[in-house]
């Protein structure tokens, strides 16, 4: 699979960049849609998104560099490449999540409100986002058969996009992809239909994509190690526990999610 997009003259745009951009840009559209409901100051609002995806995207690239840091060794000016794909979005969340806690503790918001509306526009952007890792050849799983792969009833350019030198991958891409789809719907839901506490539909997304990521990281070839341990499990561990540990604390408190900030 090419993951290149179109060339203008020496400028390549990839698949990659422009997959990225279309998240944050559905991920903005539902923030702001959300924030209105509570009145949430525009500007406020737009430092802290663009902090957040500023320090996310840094910590997705360093938590990634970290753990491959020896295939950088021999050309640091790579590491700066991202474009280029190796971007670890649990660096990003964990980054992306102490900006927003610096800067709702800064200005006295409710922080439990600012992670609610921003998980939705997260698990989607993680949807979309592991179509980049499609189009760079990234996130497969292990060497499968042509045969396999069509008995799935997989469209055929996934099939050949999962042609990689000549071998056949499962596309572990796409079953995490689908499974965030479904995960962000099922948010969505949750969100409209239950009368959730501050914090709880944080907790419900920490478990949903912990759950997610712990189950197709058992099948990827790529994974991040450290040591004979898969970094990626052990995160997702601790995202499933931290979820359920929110969910019932916040359980105790009077503030529903409907309340203003």
């Amino acid at each position: 699979m090419n993951p290149v997009l179109i060339n203008i003259g020496p400028l390549e745009i990839r698949w990659y960049s422009v997959l990225l951009l279309i998240a944050f840009g559905l991920g903005l559209f539902l923030i702001f849609k959300e924030s209105n409901k509570f009145h949430i100051d525009k500007d406020y609002l737009f430092n802290l998104i663009f902090w957040t995806i500023i320090f996310g995207l840094l910590g997705a690239r360093i938590y990634y560099v970290l753990f491959n840091i020896q295939e950088y060794s021999s050309n640091w000016l790579e590491i700066f490449k991202i474009w280029h794909g190796g971007l670890a979005i649990h660096g990003g969340i964990i980054v992306g999540a102490l900006t927003i806690i610096i800067m709702t503790k800064k200005y006295n918001v409710n922080i439990f409100k600012i992670t609610d509306i921003f998980v939705p526009s997260l698990i989607l952007g993680q949807a979309i986002g592991r179509w980049g890792n499609f189009f760079n050849g990234e996130a497969h799983g292990a060497a499968t058969t042509l045969e396999n792969l069509k008995s799935l009833h997989i469209p055929n350019f996934i099939i050949e996009g999962m042609n990689i030198n000549g071998v056949y991958y499962q596309p572990t891409f796409l079953y995490e992809s689908l499974l965030c789809l479904a995960g962000f719907i099922i948010i969505i839901l949750l969100r409209h239909f239950l009368k959730l506490k501050n914090g709880q539909l944080t907790a419900i997304y920490l478990i949903i994509y912990g759950l997610i990521r712990f189950f197709i990281e058992s099948s990827r070839t790529d994974s991040l190690m450290l040591g004979n341990l898969k970094i990626a499990q052990i995160i997702s561990i601790l995202f499933v526990l931290g979820g359920i540990f929110l969910f019932l604390l916040r359980q105790k408190k009077t503030d529903l999610y409907k309340d203003e900030i």
